[in-house]
């Protein structure tokens, strides 16, 4: 009975010892892989978050803007332009359309997510579509913030090419088992341009 009992004793030693020792490398391996995961998906976030941006830009806010609604062109008698002066309001309603839609749109993507497999998180190219899915949450969080911004580029002899765009900025949290990390998203989105005569000066639109 006692060489039994001693028998049992080394038996959960050893078990004991082998969780101990299997738990130390599960951990060895989770925070090795903790970064790489967190960088895969902090780039799949924010390619998922710009697209949902821009598709709120060109299918829900500007499909049918044009460049005269949104600058006034003043010419003199020789067809010269001299001034040109945005349509601050049409501007502003463009910028606050754009905020709820992409708040909107994000908000959308809590339902939806991700997932990694976990080959790919080892950087196998064999197993990058195999092994357990890592799921990946996208969470928005404070607030978008959108701004018109326009640049001047050269289109020729005396010839100069402006364009606006749509500046927005929101952040996201992306939340894995057990961490977390924000991600900041910033998207360009063009939505106007002409070519004018000469160089003339047009900033402000916010």
């Amino acid at each position: 009975m006692r060489r039994y009992n001693k028998k049992l004793r080394s038996i959960i030693l050893f078990l004991v010892g082998a969780l101990l020792v299997l738990f130390i490398n599960f951990k060895i391996v989770e925070n090795n892989l903790k970064p790489t995961i967190l960088a895969m998906a902090e780039a799949k976030a924010r390619q998922i978050a710009t697209r949902t941006i821009n598709d709120a830009i060109n299918t829900r806010v500007v499909t049918n803007v044009e460049y005269t609604d949104l600058v006034y062109v003043h010419k003199d008698n020789r067809g010269r332009v001299v001034m040109m002066q945005p349509n601050t309001i049409k501007i502003n309603k463009i910028a606050s359309e754009t905020t709820l839609e992409v708040q909107r749109s994000l908000q959308a993507l809590k339902e939806e997510g991700f997932y990694i497999p976990l080959g790919q998180v080892l950087g196998s190219q064999l197993l990058a579509s195999y092994g357990p899915e890592i799921h990946v949450r996208i969470v928005p969080i404070g607030t978008v913030q959108t701004e018109v911004v326009d640049e001047f580029a050269q289109a020729g002899i005396n010839q100069t090419r402006h364009m606006l765009y749509l500046k927005v900025k929101s952040m996201v949290r992306i939340v894995v088992p057990l961490v977390s990390a924000d991600v900041q998203v910033v998207s360009t989105v063009p939505i106007a341009e002409t070519i004018i005569l000469g160089v003339v000066s047009l900033r402000n639109y916010s």
